[in-house]
C-alpha cells in the first residue's frame, strides 16, 4: 500500500518550512533583547539576512572549546583535547576567543545552521536504507560529518552536546556512550532531528509507540534527559496526528493537549488572555534554550498564528533567544498544515536544491519500504 499523496505533501512542506525557519532566525540567534534585533535590522527580520559581524549578546568566548558547557574557573585551560578546531569546527577555533563574535559568523542569507545540517545527515541516513532507523548508522554518519576537513557546513558554533560528545569520543568511549550531561542538556535543540525520524518511520507504517522508542534511543546518543524524553514523546504524538491532516479545530486541540503535564502555565488560559507576545516570550517563558520554556513557546505560537505561519516564524525570530531551534520545531508543525511558507521561501535557501533531493529521497525510500 502506497503512502497517500496528501501525506507526502504535508511531510515535504513540514521539512522545507523547518529549514526556512532556521535560516530566517539565524542572523539574530541568541539575541536576548528584542531592541537589539531592531537596532541591527530596522523593523526586525522580515526576510533571509546574513549574520552581522557584531553580536550584542554573544558569550561564545566563555564557552569551553574542550567540552560541553562553559570554560572552567581556571581560565578555560581544561586538561582535555581541544574539540573545537582540532576535532570539529576545523579552522574556527580562533573565532571563539573574541567577545561579541556572532555564533554564526560569516554565514550568508539563506544558509542553515549546524543543527539543521545534522537533521540533513539523519535524512540522508534514513534514505540510505528501507529498514527501520539504525542508531549505529546515524552515529557513524554524524561523526563523519562533524569531523570533515574542511568543515562540511558553514557554521561557527556547536552547542554543548556536540562538544561534549566529541570530548568523550576523544577519550576513547564508544560512540553510543559519548553523550555528556551539562546544564543545558534538556534543550529545544535536541528536537531538531526528531521530525525527519518520525516522518520516515511513520511513512513506513511503523506504529507511534515504536517511533517513540526509536526517538528516545536517538536522543540518548546526545541528550540523555528524562524530562526531555517526555517532551519528545509528546512531539512524536503531535507529529503523527498532524500527518493525518486534521481540521483547524482539531489541530488546535492537539496543540493544547501537547502541553499538558509539560508546563506549569495553563496554555489555553494564556491564549484566552491575549497577552502581548513580548510578555509571553521573555516574561512568562524564558527565551533561552531550556525545554521547560521553549516547548510551550512553540505550541503557543503554533496555536496563535495557525492561520498565518509566516507571521508565526517572524514573531519567533524577532523575539530572540534560542529562536533558531524553536523555529525549526515550530516550522515543522506549521508546515504540516500549510504550504504557504514553503512555496514562497524555500527556493531562496542556499542549499534548496540539495535539501529538496534529500526530502524526496527520504519519502521515496519510505514509500518503497511500505510497498
Amino acid at each position: 500500500m502506497n503512502i497517500p499523496p496528501s501525506q507526502k505533501l504535508r511531510v515535504t512542506w513540514a521539512l522545507k518550512t523547518s529549514f526556512i525557519a532556521d535560516a530566517l532566525a539565524m542572523p539574530v540567534h541568541w539575541y536576548y533583547q528584542p531592541m537589539e534585533i531592531e537596532r541591527a535590522f530596522t523593523g526586525g527580520i522580515q526576510r533571509f539576512e546574513a549574520a552581522p559581524e557584531f553580536h550584542p549578546s554573544s558569550i561564545m568566548s566563555l564557552h569551553s572549546k574542550q567540552k560541553g558547557g562553559r570554560q572552567s574557573a581556571k581560565g578555560g585551560l581544561d586538561q582535555a583535547p581541544q574539540v573545537v578546531g582540532d576535532i570539529i569546527l576545523k579552522g574556527k577555533a580562533q573565532l571563539w576567543d573574541t567577545p561579541n563574535v556572532h555564533y554564526h559568523q560569516g554565514m550568508q542569507a539563506g544558509e542553515n545552521t549546524l543543527n539543521a545540517h545534522c537533521a540533513r545527515v539523519l535524512m540522508r541516513t534514513l534514505a540510505s536504507s528501507s529498514q527501520p532507523y539504525d542508531r549505529q548508522a546515524f552515529v557513524n554518519a554524524y561523526i563523519d560529518f562533524m569531523t570533515k576537513s574542511p568543515a562540511a557546513h558553514p557554521d561557527t558554533y556547536a552547542e554543548s552536546y556536540h562538544r561534549g560528545f566529541f570530548a568523550n569520543l576523544a577519550q576513547g568511549r564508544e560512540p553510543e556512550n559519548c553523550a555528556m550531561i551539562t546544564h543545558d542538556t534538556a534543550s529545544i535543540g535536541a528536537l531538531v532531528t526528531i521530525a525527519p525520524l518520525v516522518f520516515s518511520e511513520r511513512l513506513k507504517g511503523i506504529s507511534e509507540a515504536d517511533i517513540k522508542i526509536a526517538c528516545r534511543a536517538h536522543l540518548a546518543l546526545t541528550h540523555p534527559d528524562e524530562s526531555l524524553m517526555r517532551v519528545c514523546d509528546s512531539y512524536v504524538q503531535l507529529l503523527c496526528a498532524l500527518m493525518e491532516g486534521p481540521d483547524e479545530v482539531s489541530t488546535k486541540a492537539l496543540l493544547l493537549e501537547a502541553s499538558i503535564g509539560l508546563t506549569s502555565t495553563h496554555l489555553a488560559g494564556l491564549l484566552k488572555r491575549n497577552v502581548p507576545d513580548s510578555q509571553v516570550i521573555g516574561q512568562v517563558f524564558s527565551r533561552a534554550c531550556y525545554i521547560s520554556d521553549s516547548w510551550p513557546i512553540v505550541l503557543y505560537l503554533a496555536y496563535k498564528y495557525q492561520g498565518d505561519p509566516w507571521q508565526a516564524l517572524r514573531v519567533n525570530t524577532n523575539l530572540g533567544g534560542d529562536n533558531v531551534h524553536r523555529g525549526i520545531v515550530l516550522g515543522t508543525l506549521l508546515g504540516l498544515q500549510s504550504d504557504t511558507v514553503a512555496t514562497s521561501w524555500f527556493e531562496q535557501l542556499v542549499d534548496h536544491k540539495e535539501i529538496a533531493v534529500e526530502i524526496e529521497a527520504l519519502i521515496s525510500v519510505a514509500n518503497a519500504a511500505k510497498s
